[in-house]
């Protein structure tokens, strides 16, 4: 089984939200990553999918995207991105098909790999106490998926995130520290769309994890590949 990650596929299936309004590399995006996809997922894969899937508001106009991704290969994970308004509650989500699972507070266990993870939020110097409050909020979601992982036998772990884990001068974060607590191996984001964002972002090695942007432009809509688990 192989594990890539994606995140940020803005599908809008049900929404007037055409996204080649955001430039060229966003022409046909849909069409570029089904083909993407289609050539190197199988279904024994695993594909982890970091949040911002739908434009929908609701959860009913969202389930023509759920769809779209459920009808591509593989097993695939979810976490919340910044606009996924259609959210609702993550048991009902969770009924929805059995290759899609959504994360909320727990971990998705594949033997002693898990995969952990959260929305996380905008790290800033200037946080107002409403968007702290949102901050802490985060990082707790985010232990208690961890602890979730370690309670089930995890001896590696996987981290989704929507948002990036630092700030742009990559200074440390109540995400990276948390992280540090555990056997994290990968750290998989998205949510960023341009150039600059794109140059600062935390990617490679660092200490003991490997960080990868995984936003859909950025990976030119081809899911990458973090890992293969040997049976």
């Amino acid at each position: 089984m192989k594990v890539y990650a994606i995140g940020d596929l803005h599908l809008g299936f049900t929404s007037d939200k055409p996204m080649d309004v955001f430039g060229e590399r966003w022409q046909g995006h849909v069409s570029r990553l089904k083909e993407a996809w289609q050539k190197k997922v199988t279904d024994q894969d695993l594909v982890i999918l970091c949040g911002d899937l739908s434009w929908a508001m609701r959860l009913e106009a969202a389930k023509v995207d759920l769809a779209f991704i459920h009808e591509l290969p593989g097993h695939k994970v979810c976490i919340k991105g910044n606009h996924d308004f259609w959210w609702e509650k993550i048991g009902l989500l969770n009924s929805l098909y059995e290759d899609l699972y959504f994360i909320q507070n727990k971990a998705y266990i594949l033997g002693e790999l898990a995969i952990c993870g959260t929305r996380g939020w905008p790290i800033q110097d200037d946080m107002t106490a409403e968007d702290r409050k949102v901050y802490e909020r985060e990082k707790e979601r985010l232990k208690l998926s961890l602890e979730d992982a370690i309670k089930q036998g995890a001896k590696e772990i996987i981290v989704a995130l929507h948002y990036p884990p630092t700030n742009e001068k990559d200074e440390p974060s109540l995400f990276t520290e948390l992280l540090e607590r555990y056997p994290v191996r990968h750290v998989v984001y998205g949510h960023l769309h341009d150039e600059r964002a794109w140059m600062v972002s935390r990617k490679g090695e660092y200490g003991s994890q490997c960080y990868h942007l995984v936003a859909a432009d950025y990976i030119d809509f081809n899911p990458k590949h973090i890992l293969e688990i040997n049976d």
